[in-house]
């Protein structure tokens, strides 16, 4: 409800006197009507009948004998009089109030002529056709020249009406203060106009440091796919679904290093160590980065947004003043729902190569056929090599997948002739620890990959690997390494795990093979 100030209130009775008569109207909205002869009245008096008509708010106003002088279009709406039948006539009794409720109702409306300020209070007032409407109002005095109490206006609007505007506040100051989730109201510029606190905290800045900036100053990772949903809303609506974003925020990225994991690293991540006799659960990093991906990609985050487009209610026409931009952080939820359907749909690739196995008559055809099964939204390539008996370390390829493009791996004639691995190879490092290695090329790209990759007697668009070590009956048998392409991320401990996993099947399999043989 807006309510008016005693400015208004008295501009209002400036043209009352006391000696106004309640036999009858004294004007339409006015205490009294302009004279012919006096233009510039004339003029006043429309202009605060217009004022008065187009006010949000109901509005009547008495004089010092409490008549009414004043009467406007909003308070004929709420109780059907008009200003015909309500001005001149003197107080609420007998057609706006009960008459049982009169003299409450006048006491405390010219309670107002003596107090300072506004006054508050709640009616039951009477409707033209006979009906109770209860009401909100504000009254306050109004003083004329000299000073002595000249009348009382009052302002009042029906209570739901207010208790609706109440609660729309009240519910704008909790979601921007109070709100376990993230408030942002975006302007049409796509530029944050309003942060509550919580959002604040989860974009790793202050409120008022991030008011007005673009987005990308925020975010480094998810920016555009954030805009684009923003600028829909503004040209289409909100959707009908919350929206999953994976977002990088520029704090993260300036702190980590926009690439997770980037630069050469050496050394134990996991528990296996060389001559345990055990492959070790975790996996051995070598000479590469884990750039992107899941693995090591603590700063992304995945946030549940809704989205609401604002508009005036004042305009004629909907004019968009942004968008309500409303998340949670739901990365940790995500991040286990992703793990375990990747471990179902695992799960199930191992079962079926388990199936597909035990039909196999060549144990060697056996171990491929797991292969085959692992590299499903796993690897691009799968190479089998085994060890050579004697001194020094060798391994010789015994099965590979098509290193010009996609294929079953499939065994390869190469004899007993050792693949060319140099010293601190990867794959030899595997039989060495008797656990899992990665590596990767890092930041290299273009030739410079392909170099790196050729250097390791690998496909040449090969830019992450993962060697798992062969282990059966407490014997090392060799290395099966997997390979990914650019288009892949980086091999994680997860991927290791699993990689162990495969690696011990396709073991027991070639350790089979060996007994057929003898």
């Amino acid at each position: 409800m807006r309510s008016t100030g005693p400015d208004s209130g008295a501009g209002a009775m400036s043209g009352a006197g006391s000696g106004a008569s309640p036999d009858g109207p004294r004007g339409p909205r006015s205490g009294r009507p302009p004279r012919p002869d006096d233009p510039e009245e004339h003029d006043d008096s429309d202009l605060l009948a217009a004022l008065l008509d187009g006010m949000d708010a109901a509005l009547c106003a008495f004089d010092a004998d409490g008549v009414i002088t004043h009467w406007n279009r909003e308070a004929e709406r709420i109780l059907g009089w008009s200003a015909e039948e309500a001005v001149g006539r003197k107080g609420f009794a007998g057609w706006a109030v009960r008459s049982a409720d009169a003299d409450d109702v006048q006491g405390r409306l010219f309670e107002a002529m003596r107090a300072k300020g506004r006054l508050v209070h709640e009616f039951a007032l009477v409707t033209k056709d006979g009906g109770r409407v209860l009401v909100r109002t504000q009254s306050a005095g109004v003083r004329g020249a000299d000073g002595r109490p000249a009348g009382v206006y009052c302002a009042f609007s029906e209570v739901h009406a207010q208790i609706d505007l109440e609660r729309s506040i009240a519910l704008s100051e909790a979601l921007l203060e109070d709100a376990a989730w993230g408030v942002v109201l975006v302007d049409a510029d796509l530029r944050p106009a309003v942060v509550n606190a919580h959002a604040a905290r989860a974009l790793g800045t202050a409120r008022g440091a991030m008011l007005g900036r673009p987005l990308g100053d925020l975010l480094v990772h998810g920016v555009e796919e954030l805009e684009n949903a923003l600028q829909h809303v503004l040209a289409e609506g909100g959707p009908p679904a919350p929206v999953d974003l994976w977002v990088t925020l520029r704090a993260d990225a300036d702190e980590h290093g926009e690439d997770e994991g980037e630069g050469p690293h050496r050394g134990a991540s996991g528990s296996g160590t060389a001559g345990s006799g055990a492959s070790g659960s975790g996996a051995r990093s070598y000479g590469g980065s884990a750039r992107g991906g899941t693995g090591g990609s603590g700063a992304r985050r995945c946030w549940r947004s809704g989205f609401l487009r604002l508009a005036s209610p004042l305009a004629e026409e909907p004019v968009p003043l942004g968008v309500g931009w409303f998340f949670q952080d739901v990365t940790e939820a995500k991040r286990l729902e992703q793990e375990g359907s990747l471990l179902r749909f695992r799960g199930h690739q191992a079962h079926r190569a388990g199936l597909a196995a035990a039909e196999c008559e060549n144990p060697l055809e056996a171990a491929t056929v797991h292969l085959d099964f692992s590299l499903a939204g796993f690897a691009d390539h799968a190479l089998l090599d085994l060890l050579a008996e004697g001194e020094p370390l060798r391994l010789v390829r015994a099965a590979a997948t098509p290193a010009g493009g996609s294929g079953p791996c499939s065994p390869v004639a190469s004899g007993t002739i050792p693949v060319r691995y140099v010293e601190g190879h990867p794959a030899l490092q595997a039989v060495e620890r008797c656990g899992s290695v990665r590596a990767g090329a890092g930041r290299t790209e273009g030739a410079a990959a392909r170099q790196w990759a050729r250097a390791r007697q690998w496909p040449e668009d090969t830019v992450h690997a993962l060697c798992a070590v062969l282990r059966s009956r407490a014997r090392t048998l060799g290395v099966v390494t997997f390979l990914r392409g650019p288009a892949r991320r980086p091999f994680d401990r997860t991927d290791a795990a699993y990689a162990e996993d495969v690696a011990l099947r396709v073991a027991a399999a070639l350790d089979l093979a060996a007994l057929v043989r003898r």
